[in-house]
């Protein structure tokens, strides 16, 4: 993860200084606990994550929306249920694979794309573009970020993850 990515993760938008990545960073702990977010444990990596990162970093951020990880949460909480998907979080973005023929349609009305170079669906909010254009394969993309998957548990709760 990017300092980008990181200060999407946290909200933090503008400056970056030690006193707002804490605050920020508590906010979204508050937010995205597992107690509170079906998929709070996931979520909770990713802020953790951001924070290590962001931590002792002085500068500024380039991103003007401070609703990512709330986009993050929303459309990883719509899926996160359903049995036949394969879910991955590389970097800051989702990606689906698995049988998701089924669920074409709960995808689309969740926010997810399609990725026809890929095979895959992808979360990423509108606002957020790639400038790669699709140049990297799945393989390279989860090289380059690293590749968690959730676990499934009962109560539709992650219960840890995998590393690939």
């Amino acid at each position: 993860m990017n300092v980008y990515d990181a200060a999407k993760i946290l909200g933090i938008t503008g400056e970056i200084n030690p006193k707002i990545v804490k605050s920020s960073f508590r906010e979204a702990c508050k937010k995205y606990h597992p107690d509170v977010n079906p998929a709070g444990e996931e979520l909770m990596k990713l802020v953790n994550e951001a924070y290590e990162i962001l931590k002792d970093h002085k500068g500024e951020s380039r991103d003007q929306q401070s609703d990512y990880s709330d986009l993050l949460s929303e459309a990883l909480n719509a899926i996160i249920h359903l049995e036949d998907l394969i879910i991955e979080i590389c970097g800051a973005w989702i990606w689906i694979t698995g049988n998701t023929k089924t669920h074409k349609e709960l995808l689309k009305e969740s926010g997810f794309r399609w990725a026809s170079k890929k095979k895959a669906w992808y979360f990423r909010p509108e606002e957020y573009r790639s400038s790669s254009r699709g140049k990297k394969s799945l393989n390279d993309i989860r090289a380059k970020y690293g590749s968690s998957r959730p676990e499934k548990a009962t109560h539709h709760r992650l219960n840890g993850f995998k590393q690939s």
